[in-house]
């Protein structure tokens, strides 16, 4: 390689310096000074972009020693070179290159990252997050309560809020502070929270209905700190955490999610229980609320049977047909509110019978409610498969293919296996004729 100024100009590495030239471009990334640039670019990053020390390549073969010995202007003829990282840089200058070495490594690309800096301003910003969320909290009412410091110091231990950019981690920081601060604004040891709706607190706070809404950073935040004001563990279901809620007398939106029923003839001499045995006697379908469930007394006779399926074409066939069957709809993977009537009526002692679509996905909700209720199949057997496969392909139905994964179902050992044999979906509509034998 010539020296500066023998061939083109040399390319300073500021805004309007000039690129390197072809000669010195092309020699620069040559294959044989790749494990160079390399090793000298990761010490640069860790030494805080300067040019101190040295880098070792060790087992270089020929093009390397042949590429180092015309960079270095010495010959290196051994299967180790030690390089000092001042004298390349030296060596750079004064060469065609005409500029340092972090300047040539920038022009090469990718650019440099002062990682030490990096460090140093992210050790920074934690500090700044720490701090204000601190004094934020002594400025209120929480100062006084020493489940606040602890829920400061969970949170600065789990990492949470260090792992956002550092604008929302402090944004969610003072937030969560100021939520707790209105939910708990006496400074006695044990504070009367006002009553709030989920979403009229996350507009005082946040500024947004759904601040706090279920999945955010800052509503699992908030729940963090009201399980240890309450002294209770931090819940791992939508149904725990609506309920811890509550005990912050805060009260969740429970009317937007209905469950699907039919049937259902509850004792009980309040309204809605009678509004209830009325639709069943009609043969009217009802949509019932989490706010409605909470006002329900759902007193059935010990034993009643319950008919869970998952599609709601099942429920609108059974009105029709005017079946007498009690029946509850999924609505596919089942939501809180939907297990939370299940769970009311099975603590009445009511048994069930579950029935859901032949793919992979309703095995799995078949399973979970298997497990959760004991549930009796309900023509959800191998048997039952398998019959209704012939059926629909004797009628010419187009068959659906079966995707995913396989799933082993609980309650019948041969059911994934003649699944995956035939490779055929089956949704419960394919079943409609032979589920409404049973409801009638």
């Amino acid at each position: 390689m010539t020296n500066a100024g023998e061939t083109g100009e040399p390319s300073p590495d500021g805004p309007g310096e000039l690129p390197l030239d072809a000669e010195a471009f092309a020699f620069l990334t040559r294959p044989g000074l790749t494990r160079l640039w390399t090793a000298a670019r990761t010490r640069l990053e860790r030494n805080g972009l300067r040019p101190t020390g040295t880098i070792r390549l060790q087992h270089l073969d020929v093009a390397e020693r042949e590429a180092l010995s015309l960079l270095l202007a010495k010959p290196v003829t051994g299967p180790t070179a030690t390089i000092r990282l001042p004298d390349l840089d030296t060596r750079l200058r004064s060469s065609a290159v005409g500029r340092d070495l972090t300047a040539t490594l920038t022009a090469l690309g990718p650019p440099l990252t002062d990682r030490r800096a990096a460090r140093d301003a992210a050790a920074a910003e934690r500090s700044h997050l720490w701090s204000t969320a601190e004094a934020t909290l002594a400025s209120t009412p929480l100062s006084a309560h020493p489940w606040a410091a602890q829920w400061l110091e969970e949170i600065r231990r789990s990492g949470t809020l260090t792992r956002q950019p550092p604008a929302i981690a402090l944004t969610t920081a003072t937030q969560a502070v100021q939520t707790l601060a209105t939910l708990y604004p006496d400074r006695r040891p044990d504070p009367t929270p006002a009553t709030w709706g989920r979403g009229e607190l996350a507009t005082r706070t946040t500024g947004s209905a759904h601040g706090l809404d279920d999945g955010t950073l800052l509503s699992r935040l908030v729940l963090r700190g009201i399980a240890l004001a309450q002294g209770v563990d931090l819940p791992t279901d939508a149904p725990g955490r609506r309920a811890l809620w509550r005990k912050a007398s805060v009260t969740p939106d429970e009317v937007s999610s209905t469950v699907l029923t039919y049937g259902l003839r509850p004792g009980g001499g309040t309204w809605q229980e009678a509004s209830l045995r009325e639709r069943a006697v009609h043969a009217m379908e009802t949509h019932l609320t989490l706010r409605e469930l909470r006002g329900l007394h759902l007193e059935l006779p010990q034993g009643t049977r319950i008919h869970v399926c998952e599609n709601p074409r099942v429920v609108e066939a059974a009105a029709d047909a005017d079946c007498d069957a009690a029946l509850v709809c999924t609505s596919g993977s089942a939501s809180t509110v939907v297990l939370t009537l299940l769970d009311a009526l099975a603590a009445t002692g009511c048994a069930f019978a579950y029935h859901g679509d032949f793919d992979w996905a309703g095995i799995v909700l078949a399973n979970r409610m298997m497990r959760r209720y004991e549930a009796d199949p309900w023509r959800m057997t191998a048997a039952d498969y398998e019959y209704l496969a012939t059926r629909t392909q004797l009628h010419g139905t187009p068959p659906l293919a079966l995707a995913g994964p396989p799933v082993d179902a609980s309650w019948d050992a041969e059911l994934a296996p003649a699944m995956e044999a035939l490779g055929v979906a089956l949704h419960e509509e394919a079943a409609l004729d032979l589920l409404l034998e049973d409801l009638e």
